[in-house]
């Protein structure tokens, strides 16, 4: 398979005891596979995959392959902080029919060497391809393209998930041949323009169509009409970023008609007053979120 496209990291939605909510999730999906993106990457740092157990993390994986119609791509986050669950993540994910597998590393004071074993033991766990997780504000013993690309080396690994904002770096690695999905939102465009096969990121849950729309225009060689869309998309990324983040997207989620509940603790919700003012500014940019009233 040649990875490429729209993929959005999809937010998981827990109930008020921090239970998966299957119904809102497989609603979300129908919505994102109706703005036309390519598939969904699974239980990352925006699906909370982390801070769930490794049996709900699997129920999330099995309804993503479930409701994702070929050919689209469902990319299952199994990074965990024991290789032990890394490993049975990523079998799992190859028998229920996941496109791919993807990893942050290891979280917390590892040398190179061991997040290197830790990305092996993976790779040859898992019987479809893996994308590491480049993201050096949480691993910082990841420190050149050089040690990039050997993990890109290792066999099973077909390319990396790049959330960083060095695009010169990006280049260099997609020069070798290696897959590459742009990471930062705010970037696809300039991502796009460097190589990149396609983008992966937590604000296309709220505005797929214009992430959609974007990659279209690139596709097309629109790098203009690429650079207006992306600049509406960061008018609301700008919004959101002066609220936590994450329910932030839960909250615009909510109102566009799929209730993905809050995010799981430690994190805490907007409080009401942020609420409001997340609403007013929304407004006042003139992104409609509201869903459509029925007429039945």
């Amino acid at each position: 398979m040649k990875f490429k496209g729209i993929i959005p990291a999809v937010v998981t939605p827990i109930d008020a005891n921090e239970r998966f909510l299957a119904a809102s999730f497989e609603s979300l999906l129908e919505r994102l596979y109706s703005a036309g993106v390519d598939g969904v990457y699974v239980c990352g740092q925006t699906g909370e995959g982390l801070l769930q157990t490794v049996e709900q993390r699997k129920n999330v994986a099995e309804t993503a392959t479930r409701n994702s119609p070929a050919p689209k791509q469902v990319i299952v986050h199994v990074g965990a902080y024991r290789t032990e669950d890394a490993v049975e993540l990523a079998r799992h994910a190859s028998r229920i029919g996941a496109a791919a597998v993807s990893a942050l590393p290891p979280l917390g004071s590892y040398s190179f060497e061991e997040i290197r074993a830790y990305y092996q033991e993976i790779a040859a766990a898992s019987d479809v391809p893996l994308l590491v997780y480049y993201f050096p504000e949480i691993c910082a013993a990841i420190k050149s393209a050089d040690q990039i690309l050997e993990l890109c080396a290792i066999p099973n690994v077909v390319g990396l998930k790049f959330t960083d904002f060095d695009l010169y770096r990006m280049r260099c690695i997609r020069q070798s041949g290696s897959i590459i999905f742009n990471g930062r939102d705010e970037i696809l465009a300039a991502g796009l323009l460097m190589g990149a096969d396609g983008g992966i990121g937590t604000f296309y849950n709220v505005v797929p169509e214009l992430f959609v729309d974007l990659y279209s225009r690139a596709l097309q060689g629109d790098w203009t009409g690429a650079l207006e869309t992306q600049d509406r998309i960061n008018g609301v990324i700008q919004i959101a970023l002066r609220f936590p983040a994450f329910p932030a997207v839960k909250q615009m989620l909510r109102w566009s008609g799929i209730d993905c509940g809050e995010c799981i603790r430690p994190r805490t919700g907007l409080t009401p007053v942020q609420t409001a003012e997340l609403r007013r500014q929304l407004d006042e940019y003139g992104l409609e979120l509201d869903a459509p009233v029925s007429q039945a």
